[in-house]
């Protein structure tokens, strides 16, 4: 969106309708070992590969939504450890915190003043997607407000 390059191709998933035969661990251990790996500190998405790298009780899970008919943050949510901020916007705001405070140390670092000009706008963006389902509808991106979020 903000380069002139194109896009990088991406792989697809497989197309399945059930988990594989090899892969037959119960929808409840999935669910337990999902809210385990979010109460240690784990995002959703590193939740997700860490399923697929180590598995539970030793059985790797290729797709916990196949298995368990539920993405992992429907799991979090239903077992209260949903994070209060949706992982996209919460590294973006990691981002322009530390390209800000990259900015007052180096004043005339004109290539990440249009960096962090990039990152504020998806911010921005993400903030008008996310408002009324996961954000507060007066919700508004400043600054102060990211660094209040993210301590």
């Amino acid at each position: 969106m903000h380069t002139r390059r194109r896009g990088q191709s991406g792989s697809d998933k497989p197309v399945a309708d059930e988990p594989p035969e090899w892969s037959d661990v119960d929808a409840e251990d999935i669910e337990s070992r999902v809210v385990e790996l979010a109460e240690q500190g784990h995002e959703p998405s590193q939740i997700g590969l860490k399923l697929r790298d180590e598995g539970v009780k030793g059985t790797p899970i290729p797709d916990v939504k196949l298995a368990t008919g539920k993405k992992i943050t429907a799991i979090l949510e239903e077992n209260d450890a949903a994070p209060e901020l949706p992982e996209d916007l919460r590294n973006l705001m990691e981002r322009a915190v530390r390209l800000r405070e990259h900015m007052d140390e180096n004043p005339q670092d004109k290539q990440n003043k249009r960096a962090l000009q990039n990152t504020e706008s998806k911010i921005r963006r993400l903030v008008s997607y996310y408002q009324g389902d996961e954000l507060d509808e007066d919700f508004t991106y400043s600054y102060d407000v990211a660094v209040e979020l993210l301590d």
